[in-house]
């Protein structure tokens, strides 16, 4: 018999939600949300649905955050079964989602249901901030619902990102900060020509060369006791017409840093800009900030997420501040403490994604106990 947790994370994979398209999810949230007195408020900023829903009043806020939108499926002739099309094999339910994160939004709300029904008078607030746009632009999704939370005056004490934090064991790893992104585009200025009269030309991707090289052996810094080193990555180069015997007259090259606390914003800017200096090159540059380093440190929430984890799953919880970027980002800025705490991310954005059965009913557990800790009166 398929569990409360598990047949709602079907019923939200069967939804193609492939950002920024909510595709329904939001709204069979919501409707449950509802059904238990919760005050639903959606918030859509252009193409993208968000929601905030509240139950209770007043501080303490514990709030769940997650995201309805999935990355697209890849080849889908390549997965075993429709990718949302959710199928239950052995111990794993499999489909686009059911890790990263619709098992997470699921086990939140089953463990709100299960909370709201034993503690209907409980301190505080207990809300949900969902959004449809964390794998793609993320700029009218969290950032802008937490920006008008501030500006009507509600702050929240604590937050759980229902990102798949976990490695090998539920619970075995829950994020307490993460590193920052900042994207680079950088486009080299040649002449275009025939590659048979080179001194007619000026070939940019020669021109390139040592300089991208030089900043992938670059050390930006050396992090520190809760961050790893910064690491710059190329992720994209372009040039040329397409055709062998032409000299191309620009080149584009994407690249990415994660950056600890020992690095900022303007001081990677700097460096790479007097790298690219250095070696003379006609060159623009184009930068996006994707977000600044964070960490929570100290607090209430951490001692309850790990007490809750060890209840339920007898585990002792590493902190790390390793992984990508999540919305976090946008909630901690307000000076909120957060933590991420999800399912094992072995197969996400991977084909043939799935989750195990048994840690969708255990993650609700810890949800549960989570707010038990914080929130029952």
């Amino acid at each position: 018999m398929t569990s409360s947790t598990a047949q709602l994370t079907s019923d939200l994979i069967r939804a193609a939600s492939v950002s920024p398209n909510d595709a329904g999810c939001q709204a069979l949230l919501a409707s449950r949300l509802e059904a238990i007195d919760f005050n639903v408020e959606h918030m859509p900023f252009e193409d993208v649905s968000n929601f905030w829903a509240v139950h209770g009043t007043g501080a303490p806020h514990l709030v769940f955050a997650g995201h309805t939108d999935v990355v697209p499926p890849g080849p889908e002739a390549e997965w075993t079964t429709p990718p949302f099309s959710p199928v239950i094999d052995g111990e794993y339910l499999f489909g686009r989602g059911a890790a990263d994160m619709k098992g997470s939004l699921a086990a939140m709300l089953v463990a709100s249901e299960r909370f709201v029904a034993q503690h209907p008078q409980h301190a505080g607030s207990l809300a949900f901030l969902i959004t449809s746009d964390e794998e793609a632009d993320a700029i009218n999704g969290t950032v802008r619902v937490v920006d008008a939370l501030r500006q009507r005056g509600t702050h929240i004490d604590w937050c759980v990102v229902g990102e798949p934090s976990s490695t090998d064991v539920l619970g075995d790893v829950v994020r307490v900060g993460r590193r920052g992104s900042l994207n680079g585009r950088l486009s080299i200025k040649g002449v275009q020509g025939h590659v048979a009269y080179p001194d007619q030309a000026d070939n940019p991707i020669h021109r390139a060369m040592p300089a991208l090289a030089a900043l992938t052996k670059e050390r930006w810094d050396d992090g520190n006791d809760d961050f790893p080193p910064t690491s710059m990555q190329i992720s994209n180069i372009g040039a040329g017409t397409g055709v062998n015997n032409v000299i191309p007259g620009e080149l584009i090259a994407d690249f990415n840093f994660r950056f600890s606390p020992e690095s900022t914003e303007s001081s990677l800017k700097e460096r790479t800009t007097a790298i690219l200096d250095h070696y003379q090159l006609n060159y623009a540059m184009d930068w996006r900030l994707s977000g600044n380093p964070f960490h929570t440190r100290g607090g209430e929430l951490i001692p309850a997420v790990a007490d809750s984890i060890a209840h339920v799953m007898n585990v002792t919880t590493e902190l790390s501040t390793s992984g990508g970027t999540s919305d976090g980002r946008f909630i901690a800025r307000a000076g909120t403490e957060v933590v991420e705490l999800g399912p094992c991310n072995r197969t996400i954005h991977k084909i043939n994604e799935c989750v195990r059965l048994t840690d969708l009913e255990l993650l609700a557990d810890i949800y549960y106990h989570l707010m038990v800790r914080l929130l029952a009166r």
